[in-house]
């Protein structure tokens, strides 16, 4: 079993190598109590958002053999959420996440930003 962190880092890693942009760990454990991280990706199309959704998939899947426990918005792919329990996944068009504005929701958590090296 790995833990959270791993996992978060992990899914931030694979959508990084799908070149996902604004990629933002946040910490969350302390503040809403049932899950332990977000991680929060922003893609430029749809077809990237699902790419970026099955390559997080499959790396996490490589890990541990785990599938998400839900996965919601693969039909529009403007706001898919992988949920793996510990670890919830947003990957967002950049247009939606600026609407729902995430970020600036959980300000207070703790974060890691991660910067693409492309």
């Amino acid at each position: 079993m790995i833990d959270a962190n791993t996992r978060a880092r992990a899914a931030a890693d694979a959508a990084a190598d799908k070149r996902g942009t604004d990629i933002v760990i946040l910490d969350v454990g302390d503040i809403i109590g049932i899950v332990e991280s977000f991680v929060i990706v922003s893609a430029s199309n749809t077809r990237q958002v699902r790419t970026i959704v099955e390559a997080v998939e499959a790396r996490l899947r490589a890990m541990d053999g785990a599938p998400p426990r839900a996965t919601e918005g693969l039909d529009t792919a403007s706001w898919v959420l992988l949920d793996y329990g510990d670890v919830v996944i947003h990957v967002f068009l950049e247009e939606t996440r600026a609407y729902y504005a995430l970020d600036r929701l959980w300000a207070d958590a703790p974060r890691e930003v991660l910067v693409n090296e492309s």
